[in-house]
């Protein structure tokens, strides 16, 4: 059989001409004067869901932004409380939200409806999931510890993870691999430490090389090795970063000392947004600089991002909701397993079709539909290959 030749073309699809080192720029997407204190997505980014400080409170998007409708069924209430943590599965159809102080709430249809998933009263201050929505955590402030679940929500556990302070929790995609944070305002106790587990939360171990700070939110590549967490501390509020799942963190120096309150990142860590009491900055580089938003909205930011880290949104406390959209550039990864080629894409926050040419002139779609790996958030084709050489790219369709 004749030897099979295999070229990668990557093709970038541009809307228009985008500067990723500019400042973010942020869109209005409702201004409804709620003191917003929640936001989570689904990895493309089209589904949202934001939380007020009045938890009857739920805002939902199905179109990235554009349009939003609020959650009136009124199967979620908990007076006195605030939706302090939101988070979704890949494809936004499984929810998960905690209240401070409250309750633990799940959903299965986008927000739709909500089911009470953890009956126990508690000072619930952070939650995440897998991209799958089976596995998630849950950390509790005050003293309290980490819950697990691995029926989405359905039952409980302790993790082993002691009792602490907790302030933070961020899972990789297949939610084997966890990241944690504590701090504490007491003059009698350390400010707060960062914590990791590569084994659903079963044992945990303490990051020793990570500063002794007021942790306040922390989040994670899709598998588990960048970690980003940020400091709620105008003294000493920086961002920190880690390459190798949480062993080693560095300071990232281009970043303003501030109250760093929420951080987000894209499926493989380069792309990072980071909120605090004034304004956003973000980061293309994995950390290594970072650029302000300049003349953004003020107050308190809570962010999101897509999969692919082009997709970004921001609840605005008493500000609304802004969304920021960059043009993708996805990369077309192709390997080779067994007798077949794969090539894979990062979830991307607009539509593409992969295409095949055997000479760059004539290109046709291919009709696979594409399956989710859900431990790298990437969409994949299996193809049968061709004697001789093909090539592939991703195309933006023609509506």
């Amino acid at each position: 059989m004749n030897a099979m030749k295999f070229t990668v073309v990557y093709c970038f699809i541009c809307f228009s001409i985008v500067n990723h080192a500019s400042a973010q720029n942020w869109m209005l997407s409702t201004n409804a004067p709620v003191n917003w204190t929640a936001i989570a997505c689904s990895a493309d980014g089209t589904k949202l869901v934001a939380g007020t400080q009045s938890a009857e409170k739920i805002f939902l998007s199905t179109n990235s932004g554009a349009t939003w409708t609020q959650d009136t069924n009124g199967d979620v209430y908990s007076p006195g409380s605030l939706w302090v943590s939101l988070a979704s599965s890949a494809d936004g159809t499984k929810l998960v939200a905690a209240f401070y102080p409250g309750y633990i709430f799940t959903s299965t249809n986008s927000g739709n409806n909500w089911a009470l998933a953890n009956s126990n009263d508690k000072y619930w201050v952070s939650v995440a999931s897998s991209a799958d929505g089976t596995k998630l955590v849950a950390a509790e402030g005050e003293g309290g510890y980490i819950w697990q679940s691995t029926n989405s929500g359905a039952t409980w556990n302790k993790t082993g993870a002691s009792g602490q302070f907790w302030s933070a929790i961020a899972s990789s995609a297949d939610g084997a691999r966890l990241v944690a944070t504590t701090l504490s305002y007491s003059l009698s106790f350390p400010k707060g430490e960062i914590y990791t587990s590569t084994n659903s939360g079963t044992t945990w171990t303490q990051a020793t090389n990570a500063p002794i700070a007021y942790w306040q939110s922390v989040a994670s590549s899709a598998d588990g090795t960048k970690l980003v967490a940020v400091v709620n501390d105008v003294n000493d509020g920086f961002i920190y970063i880690s390459t190798d799942s949480g062993t080693t963190w560095v300071q990232a120096t281009n970043a303003p000392s501030e109250y760093w309150i929420s951080v987000a990142s894209s499926a493989d860590g380069s792309k990072l947004v980071a909120g605090y009491e004034g304004q956003s900055y973000t980061s293309t580089n994995s950390g290594a600089t970072w650029t302000s938003s300049n003349g953004g909205p003020s107050g308190a930011y809570y962010v999101a991002a897509s999969a692919d880290g082009n997709s970004l949104m921001a609840v605005v406390a008493n500000n609304g909701i802004y969304t920021s959209q960059s043009t993708p550039s996805p990369q077309l990864n192709l390997t080779l397993a067994d007798t077949n080629v794969a090539i894979s894409w990062t979830v991307p926050s607009r539509i593409f079709v992969p295409q095949q040419s055997p000479d760059l002139i004539s290109w046709s779609s291919i009709t696979d539909k594409p399956t989710l790996n859900l431990t790298t958030l990437q969409d994949v084709v299996n193809l049968s290959p061709t004697n001789g050489t093909c090539f592939y790219r991703l195309a933006t369709p023609q509506f």
